[in-house]
């Protein structure tokens, strides 16, 4: 199986100073176009104490300066290898767009306040969901799940406030390096890398496809 990509390039002209006003342009436009289905979904990979690594599709809920956040339940299996070790990477596969975003950086989790906010614009049944799931943990089926879900919505009924479970929250991924990879002919891709400085600046380069 082979696409071939005859998509506008990407050139060093066209770049934003910062990165994340770059994936703002992307962003919008993958939203915009309605091509793609959930924009915001991003491969996160992270790697375990001992080097082994795994990766997941997760949704994005902001990006600013600071970087890219997702929320999780902290026992989870990402969650406790982030522990481990902060270093992270970021997939936006745009595939109807020829187009990707690659991400490496370092997580973070986000304060309380911050977490709470964002907890009270889920829907009740996610919120809910929350707290049923001991994510990455052994069930014994799929019944046990449900059981739980339903003992927590007779203790929350519709409309009233679920508490934020303390065991759940966010992650900030400050990046250290962001790529906008897009499709071109001939597999002579377009890859523009932004890599941080130590004076807080950002460093350009064109990588060979």
């Amino acid at each position: 199986m082979r696409e071939r990509y005859r998509s506008e390039g990407l050139d060093e002209s066209d770049l934003a100073a910062h990165p994340m006003d770059q994936f703002g342009r992307w962003f919008a436009q993958a939203v915009v176009q309605d091509v793609i289905h959930e924009a915001n979904a991003m491969v996160v990979s992270t790697a375990d104490s001992d080097g082994r690594p795994s990766s997941r599709t997760v949704l994005m809920k902001g990006y600013d300066e600071q970087g890219f956040v997702f929320y999780t339940n902290y026992d989870s299996r990402k969650a406790r290898e982030l522990g481990a070790s902060p270093y992270v990477s970021l997939l936006f596969p745009w595939h109807p767009m020829a187009r990707q975003v690659i991400v490496t950086g370092t997580a973070r989790r986000t304060g309380r306040e911050e977490t709470a906010a964002y907890f009270r614009t889920r829907p009740h049944g996610s919120r809910l969901g929350a707290w049923a799931s001991a994510q990455s943990s052994v069930i014994p089926s799929r019944a046990r799940l449900e059981s739980s879900y339903e003992e927590l919505a007779a203790r929350y009924a519709e409309g009233e406030e679920v508490p934020v479970p303390p065991n759940w929250g966010g992650f900030r991924i400050a990046p250290r390096t962001v790529e906008f990879w897009q499709g071109r002919e001939n597999r002579l891709h377009d890859r523009l890398r932004y890599t941080a400085e130590p004076d807080g600046g950002w460093r350009t380069e064109r990588l060979s496809p």
